[in-house]
């Protein structure tokens, strides 16, 4: 999981502009959200790694996963595609690959940071 992390994270400061357009219009600072939340996930790559912040970082590694949906749900919605930062996206379809691999996500971080423990 910390390796995986640290792996998206990267795409946080690589496709911002696309990143960004996935946040709602009536949220301000979207650059700066994006890279914040980059920066959340690197916090968190690191929190798992650490054996007395394990089970804290899993639980808020949790909530974050579940906030992220959202953004996923709204991207999907108006066909963004973060890489290129346009309108040509997948779209809805993008959502039967999205939620599923969510919920692993979760799933993994549960069993392997808070009910391992």
């Amino acid at each position: 999981m910390s390796a995986m992390l640290l792996f998206t994270s990267v795409a946080h400061f690589l496709f911002t502009k696309g990143m960004a357009m996935m946040i709602p219009a009536f949220m301000p600072y979207k650059t700066q959200f994006v890279y914040f939340t980059g920066v959340i996930e690197i916090g968190a790559a690191t929190g798992l790694l650490i054996h007395s912040l394990i089970e804290l970082t899993g639980w808020l590694l949790i909530i974050f996963f579940l906030l992220l949906l959202p953004a996923n749900i709204y991207a999907a919605s108006k066909h963004i595609n973060y890489e290129k930062a346009s309108y040509n996206g997948k779209g809805f379809g993008y959502l039967w690959f999205r939620v599923p691999l969510q919920v692993a996500f979760i799933l993994w971080t549960y069993l392997s940071a808070v009910y391992s423990r």
